[in-house]
């Protein structure tokens, strides 16, 4: 039995370099979610602070993934059970299996006892009791953080009906604010109740119930507090935290919906207003206007709130920057959704009035002044300036908030705007010396969501596109200006100001392509002031040139060709640039310039060399716009392609594993290794008419397909494109190599575990395996983990029965699975009389649930089922339907659905098996059939007209 000693000391030989000593205290640690009173003992450990910090915080990691994995059942949506979390991983404590990761994924006894247990009553009432108190007294961050994501675990599943002194507990606390002895304990609270609004944070109208009774007992504490920390003379770091964990409170509690209120009639206590009552919001307004204008001086002024960091990071994580970035983070998601009246729900009318005419034109003017900082010389990070120029992008649209803005445009677009745009010295040093991180940052697909240059770049193109009569034509003055000047100046040039002018123009390309005055500007601003940039010693420079390229590659050309073979060549000699942000840009422009008249003649002679720098620059990174930019060449150059097919798919395939093997943290390498795949399968459709050269590309596709295929769904994000690329081998080659047939067993093993959803993609190469070699088919069997043997043809079978019995199957994927019972019957003739019974089964309850439905879609597949065992065999397809007593309903339904057969397939089949009737002795047929014989001749006859 262990006790807590005994457990503090596996915690802390976890971390010990002796692997004798580690892996016994590993596997005790991984084994804690089976012992009961383990949960206790860990947050006993937690708590303790004469315990070393690293060992609390080990137990409070385990403590928090055991009540996230075994508070209750987790299932899929599905209603399957989902196997332990530490089967993927989490957060370590010492080891990595301390975390309760590993195991062998392999081994068939793991994969039987994947269910992970449950805590019992007692333990989770333990947790409840205690966990508040020791959170509310934990000094250290990461330990709080920790434990406060254990209150969130348990509440998610408990809170309010299991936990219902949880709020009072936390408000009776919070309402202790004005002692100042209590200041860790009130924010401790506060950073509790953050979390449990979170619960219900994207919860839908219907299901925020708890969320509205938590706003309406919690604000009347939560307003004066805020009011209180927000003043002129409140500067503490204290106060800081405690007014961030209250804003994050308030964003989780209306970023979606404004809680309704109460009233007294429902029981529940006096009554409270609704937060869409202007006069209750306003007091919030009004705090969230005082965090954003409070000033927060140099630490070296000795101005109250001291203390301001001066390294960067610690600036943005200083406490007072962090609640005036949830300041305006709140109001710019208010702004969204109320800033237009006319947008608002009925309920909200009022209030989106009030905050379109009052509101956001009060808040606008603390906005601004923030966004004066860094013109006046003084900090601002770079998350506030982001949120601060979301807000007036905005404004920009509302004629009061415009109103307010359009005196102030010059400030916003050459003060604020245009110094934002332009590369920082940061920026160039990260082009210079880490040039790989400079690729990722400006591919990343969060920009929009962090960086002030995007926001930035928005508010211009939103300003042209909006009030362009009052800025466009003073902003393209001032950006001509500027490449004017660095185009005349002698060696004291500004490149980083031409960097953004080229960038803000960029940025406006549909519009200045758009119209007839500027567009005929654009030819002489690309040969005047972009070409000369493609040799110019400033790397980003040449970087900026090829991204122009793909902003203006529908530039009309005037002249007789000379133009559009200069920018190629200067782009094809940028492929090979020095600087591998160059090559990425100058790759991603080839692909424009390829669909422009004429630039085939300059590429094609060169395209040997272009593939190569294409897959040496995808050594090199793994950009998913780079590999979609190859795709669209080989594509555009299908003809030629063929010489070169084998080596491509053998890049692409070898590029594929090396994307694979970054790790998951890659995100740029995982979207770059799916359009290898894409890529490939655009190389496999290219070469059809040439299906020998299939066979010399299966060693490179089929272990990849088979990789994607097995490994429990690690690779599900690439299934698409694996079966695809299946559907090519399996289709045009005479026939299927025994390595391939290696897949079709884990096609069912996907479908049946971990990939329901992909059957529509599953269909067509399981259909290529049938018909190419149905002896082969019947043959073929497969292994069970506990032994057991399966034929393929009792697979397919399982496929389809599951699918059609699954409720949240739709009817398209219904009408696919039915297509591989047709599959089977018109590949296998004579051979598979066993399995008409389960087919009749499986098709006619099917139609049944269809009967009546008035789109006939899914009848007619199944009377395409019933049309093919026809012709497989009338005699025992009849003999099936009567032993049913289906055989008169199903011709009488049949017969009138024939009318709706529009398609050439059901038209065809249905053709086969009537006239496989028709060549039965009258004699031998049903009753209910032979005297409709008649009928049948005349359908017939008009499925063949």
């Amino acid at each position: 039995m262990m006790d807590t000693e005994a457990l503090h000391v596996a915690l802390q030989q976890s971390f010990s370099p002796d692997a004798s000593s580690r892996d016994p205290a590993e596997r005790t640690i991984k084994n804690l979610k089976h012992v009961k009173g383990s949960t206790t003992m860990l947050l006993q450990v937690a708590a303790e602070k004469q315990v070393q910090f690293e060992v609390r915080q080990a137990a409070a990691i385990q403590l928090k993934n055991i009540c996230r994995e075994c508070w209750v059942e987790r299932v899929s949506f599905t209603g399957a059970p989902l196997p332990p979390l530490d089967a993927g991983g989490d957060d370590n404590a010492g080891g990595e299996s301390s975390a309760g990761g590993g195991g062998d994924s392999n081994d068939p006894q793991s994969k039987k006892s994947n269910k992970p247990p449950l805590l019992d009553a007692e333990d989770k009432a333990s947790i409840r009791t205690n966990i508040i108190e020791a959170l509310l007294e934990e000094h250290e961050k990461s330990i709080r953080d920790l434990m406060a994501e254990t209150v969130h675990s348990v509440a998610v599943h408990d809170f309010p009906d299991e936990w219902p002194d949880l709020l009072p507990k936390l408000l009776g606390q919070i309402s202790r604010s004005d002692d100042p002895s209590q200041a860790l304990r009130v924010h401790n609270a506060l950073l509790a109740l953050r979390k449990i609004c979170k619960r219900y944070e994207y919860k839908s109208r219907e299901q925020r119930g708890p969320l509205n009774e938590i706003v309406v007992r919690s604000f009347p504490l939560l307003l004066p507090l805020a009011q209180r920390l927000s003043s002129a003379d409140s500067h503490s770091l204290e106060a800081a935290l405690m007014l961030k964990q209250i804003l994050k409170i308030f964003w989780s509690s209306t970023q979606f919906y404004l809680p309704g209120g109460r009233t007294a009639e429902d029981g529940s206590g006096a009554a409270s207003p609704a937060l869409t009552d202007p006069q209750v919001l306003q007091p919030w307004f009004d705090v969230l206007t005082a965090v954003l204008a409070k000033p927060l001086p140099e630490a070296d002024t000795g101005l109250e709130p001291r203390g301001q960091p001066t390294a960067a990071e610690e600036r943005n994580a200083w406490p007072w920057w962090k609640a005036k970035k949830w300041s305006v983070q709140i109001m710019s998601r208010l702004f969204s959704r109320y800033g237009i009246p006319s947008y608002a729900e009925d309920e909200c009318k009022e209030f989106a009035r009030h905050f379109s005419q009052h509101v956001a034109p009060q808040f606008l003017g603390p906005v601004c002044e923030t966004l004066n900082l860094r013109p006046s010389g003084q900090f601002c990070t770079d998350r506030v300036v982001h949120l601060c120029l979301t807000f007036v992008d905005l404004a920009v649209e509302l004629a009061p908030t415009y109103k307010m803005l359009k005196p102030h445009m010059d400030f916003l677009l050459y003060k604020v705007c245009f110094p934002t745009v332009c590369l920082t010295p940061d920026d160039v040093e990260l082009f210079e010396c880490d040039p790989h991180e400079f690729v990722h940052r400006q591919n990343s697909p969060l920009a929009d969501f962090y960086d002030p240059r995007m926001s930035a770049i928005t508010l211009v193109t939103d300003l042209v596109k909006h009030r362009g009569k009052d800025v466009t034509q003073g902003l393209l003055g001032f950006l001509t200006e500027i490449l004017h000047r660095y185009g005349t100046a002698g060696d004291n040039k500004n490149h980083v100001e031409k960097d953004g002018a080229l960038l803000c123009l960029g940025s406006l390309s549909d519009l200045l392509l758009s119209k007839k005055k500027y567009a005929k500007e654009l030819e002489g601003m690309m040969v005047t002031s972009v070409y000369p940039d493609f040799n110019s010693p400033v790397g980003y420079l040449r970087c900026r040139a090829c991204w122009m390229v793909q902003r203006f590659s529908a530039v009309p050309w005037s002249d007789d060709g000379t133009n559009l073979r200069t920018l190629i060549q200067l782009v094809l000699q940028r492929l090979s640039d020095p600087a591998l942000p160059v090559q990425i840009e100058a790759s991603k422009a080839l692909r424009f310039l390829i669909e422009v008249e004429g630039a085939e003649t300059t590429l094609l002679p060169v395209l040997p060399h272009v593939l190569h720098e294409y897959f040496r620059i995808m050594t090199e990174i793994g950009n998913d716009e780079v590999v979609a930019a190859l795709q669209v060449i080989i594509d555009r150059f299908g003809d030629h392609i063929e010489p070169h097919a084998v080596a491509l798919v053998t890049q692409l395939a070898t590029a594929f594993q090396n994307y694979c093997g970054a790790g998951e943290e890659d995100d740029d390498a995982a979207l770059a290794a799916a359009q290898c795949l894409e890529c490939v399968a655009t190389v496999l459709k290219g070469i059809c008419e040439r299906p020998e050269l299939y066979k010399s590309m299966e060693p490179q596709l089929v272990p990849l397909c088979l990789q994607i295929l097995g490994n429990d769904g690690e690779y599900i994000e690439y299934l698409e494109y694996a079966l695809d690329i299946l559907t090519f081998l399996t289709y045009f080659p005479e026939e299927i190599s025994p390595r391939l047939w290696e897949a079709f067993p884990l096609i069912y093993v996907a479908f049946d575990q971990w990939a329901f959803d992909y059957l529509n993609l599953m269909v067509p190469p399981l259909e290529n395996f049938i018909g190419k070699s149905p002896t082969q088919f019947l043959q073929g069997t497969a292994t069970t983990p506990d032994g057991t043997s399966v034929s393929y043809i009792d697979l397919v079978f399982s496929m389809v029965a599951k699918t059609v019995a699954e409720e949240r199957s739709s009817e398209p994927e219904c009408r696919k699975a039915l297509s591989l019972y047709m599959s089977v019957l018109h590949n296998c003739r004579g051979l598979v009389d066993a399995y008409l019974p389960m087919m009749n089964d499986i098709a006619l309850a099917k139609l049944g649930q269809q009967v009546n439905a008035e789109v006939p879609l899914t009848r007619i597949a199944v009377f395409q089922v019933i049309g093919s065992a026809l012709y497989y065999n009338p005699q025992l397809e009849l003999a099936e339907l009567e032993k049913r007593g289906v055989t008169q309903q199903l011709f009488a339904q049949w017969m009138k659905d024939c009318e709706k057969m529009e398609k050439w397939l059901p038209r065809k089949i249905t053709v086969l098996g009537l006239t496989s009737i028709l060549l039965m002795p009258t004699s031998a047929l049903p009753a209910a059939v032979s005297s409709s014989i008649p009928q049948l001749i005349a359908s017939v006859v008009n499925m063949t007209e």
